[in-house]
């Protein structure tokens, strides 16, 4: 990592996570595999923006740490990309089970338990589909039918989501990302 950390991807330790390697290679990582409007890629951190937003409008009395789990829901692809779901699948458990240790030190390492609970893991899908139907409908090609027929019906949610579905350049999306993982940890030990 740029931070100089070694991260073992097959036994992570949490000592090895920083946030800032995290925001930096999210920036980097292109949703979509890159297919997407815009002058620059719509990255992994924006996404995760897009769900910490979509997260806070389902569910207004979150506390921050539940908002932080939002944030860092896709916070593995940092080192180990973004990868299409249906590609996912095809890959099978291997590839989930790495995933999943990374998830869990990167949640040890930022205060929170290896593995969120029911209720939020739930919420965390329930964003993490919502930001993928504006995604899809708005940046990468599909058309409302597409992606009803892909994605179902979407929940209606009022959310002021401003520029959160206009690509940024890499730096404005590594700032805005560590700048909400800092609000959020601040808010969460303050109360």
């Amino acid at each position: 990592m740029l931070s100089g950390r070694r991260l073992d991807l097959l036994d992570p330790s949490p000592l090895d996570v920083e946030i800032e390697d995290i925001a930096h290679g999210l920036a980097r990582v292109a949703r979509w595999n890159g297919q997407t409007a815009g002058p620059h890629v719509f990255s992994v951190a924006q996404h995760s923006l897009l769900v910490e937003s979509l997260g806070r409008a389902l569910a207004p009395d979150l506390p921050a740490a539940g908002r932080l789990d939002l944030l860092l829901h896709d916070a593995p692809e940092y080192v180990i990309g973004d990868i299409i779901s249906p590609f996912k699948a095809a890959i099978g458990h291997s590839y989930k089970a790495v995933e999943l240790r990374l998830l869990a030190a990167i949640r040890l390492r930022f205060g929170l338990s290896p593995e969120p609970d029911a209720a939020t893991e739930r919420l965390v899908k329930r964003a993490d589909r919502l930001a993928a139907i504006h995604e899809a409908t708005r940046l990468a090609g599909f058309s409302a039918a597409e992606a009803l027929r892909v994605f179902g019906r979407p929940e209606p949610v009022t959310a002021d989501l401003g520029d959160l579905l206009d690509p940024w350049p890499t730096a404005q999306a590594q700032g805005r990302f560590l700048a909400c993982f800092q609000a959020l940890v601040a808010e969460a030990t303050a109360g």
